[in-house]
């Protein structure tokens, strides 16, 4: 049997007029193939420089390689490690399809369609998303400035997955055991600036508190910013308290905006995050934190492809 060459192969293709079918099949099998080194580079370019992750010390030297990754023995504690070590990344198996499915973050896919594009079980894919997603997100602006807006918004506490529920078991979709905002629901504080700067803190259970303000916001504000907000008392007595110019719009009473006095972009940024959750079909609290910073990533658009999902993560890691 006749074994074509790379070139005759390509010189074929290229003088034959595709069907979009055939060209769809084509852009598909070239998408899954995958060359395993690629991601061995890209985790060995992200930790280039790093210190020892046992003592930080900085003189090491080259100990062999183990899993394709590089090893190093740091001269100082003669422990040895590699770019993964003491990061979540670490032990992580099947490297040659992280890439793969780090696309599938980009494009918002479910655990399950994940699992089943990039060729693992589901219980991998959950568990990738849970490590990959806290260390990219850890990728935060420092700061943010000019004027800020700061809102918050509540979803219904969730249990999901927990094998001992320490409340009754409700159906999804149900409802809070009291009226209005209780501890029956988790509080997902979001502040924006105009630049499009965002942050996300989840601050617990209940309203959000003056402490729970300063502990999330005062680090992250310039000293001569303009806070905005709802008409909230909390608010009013932390701007008081660090100094910091407040406005607020009584959005309770109908008012929603007194010109450029309004909080419809951070509003705005809480409307694309629920209807963005619909797909995954509820998410259980303690991973509320991980979807709001994947939103946050995609919102950002500064990781736009898998090498810069995968260079954030190990870095951050």
């Amino acid at each position: 049997m006749h074994s074509f060459s790379f070139e005759e192969l390509f010189a074929m293709l290229a003088g034959r007029a595709l069907s979009t079918a055939e060209l769809s099949r084509l852009r598909d099998w070239i998408a899954s193939i995958v060359d395993p080194g690629e991601c061995l580079a890209l985790i060995e370019r992200a930790a280039q420089g790093r210190p020892c992750p046992h003592c930080h010390g900085q003189r090491l030297h080259k100990c062999g390689f183990a899993g394709g990754l590089q090893r190093f023995r740091c001269l100082a504690c003669r422990c040895t490690f590699n770019a993964l070590t003491g990061t979540p990344l670490a032990r992580l198996r099947k490297r040659e399809r992280w890439l793969p499915y780090l696309q599938c973050l980009i494009e918002s896919r479910t655990v399950r369609d994940a699992a089943q594009v990039t060729g693992v079980h589901r219980t991998t894919s959950f568990r990738w998303r849970h490590r990959f997603v806290p260390c990219a997100a850890r990728d935060r602006p420092r700061s943010l400035s000019t004027i800020v807006e700061a809102d918050e918004t509540y979803r219904l506490e969730s249990q999901k997955g927990s094998r001992q529920l320490k409340r009754p078991a409700r159906q999804r979709g149900g409802v809070a055991r009291r009226r209005g905002i209780s501890r029956d629901h988790d509080c997902l504080l979001v502040a924006r600036d105009r630049n499009g700067q965002t942050l996300d803190f989840h601050t617990g259970r209940g309203p959000v508190t003056v402490a729970q303000l300063h502990g999330c916001l005062r680090p992250v504000l310039d000293t001569d910013v303009l806070l905005i907000s709802d008409a909230a008392r909390a608010y009013r007595r932390f701007a008081s308290q660090a100094g910091i110019m407040h406005e607020f719009v009584n959005v309770a009473a109908g008012r929603r905006s007194r010109g450029a006095i309004h909080v419809q972009n951070v509003n705005g940024w809480h409307s694309r995050f629920k209807s963005w959750l619909v797909r995954f079909r509820g998410v259980a609290s303690r991973y509320l934190a991980h979807y709001s910073g994947w939103l946050r990533l995609l919102d950002a658009q500064r990781l736009r492809t898998p090498a810069d999902w995968l260079l954030t993560a190990v870095r951050h890691g």
